[in-house]
């Protein structure tokens, strides 16, 4: 009896789903303030062939990027000095509100 309840528990706790907390939009649009100058402020850039647009990425993509660039996975300085003070909770907040902007 003992070990069928140690069973059933390390099933449930096997089969349980993980839920990431998704990033919070609104604190997202706080803080695209300092990409918008590159970027665009609905997301759309101002200088394409420089600065790509970001309206139409979705959250999963922009947080890979954001994190690659943090960490100097991705080289450019300029991305990598916007980045540098990010927190992880900023980072999922910026690509929820990107991930809101259409294309």
């Amino acid at each position: 009896m003992k070990i069928s309840k140690i069973v059933l528990a390390m099933a449930l706790a096997l089969s349980s789903t993980v839920t990431l907390a998704a990033g919070d939009a609104a604190a997202g649009k706080a803080k695209y303030a300092m990409c918008q100058g590159c970027h665009g402020a609905n997301g759309i850039s101002p200088t394409p062939a420089t600065n790509p647009s970001l309206a139409g990425k979705d959250a999963a993509f922009v947080k890979e990027q954001l994190i690659a660039f943090k960490s100097g996975k991705r080289d450019n300085p300029t991305m990598k000095a916007m980045t540098a003070g990010l927190t992880d909770a900023d980072i999922e907040n910026l690509a929820a509100f990107i991930a809101t902007l259409k294309p």
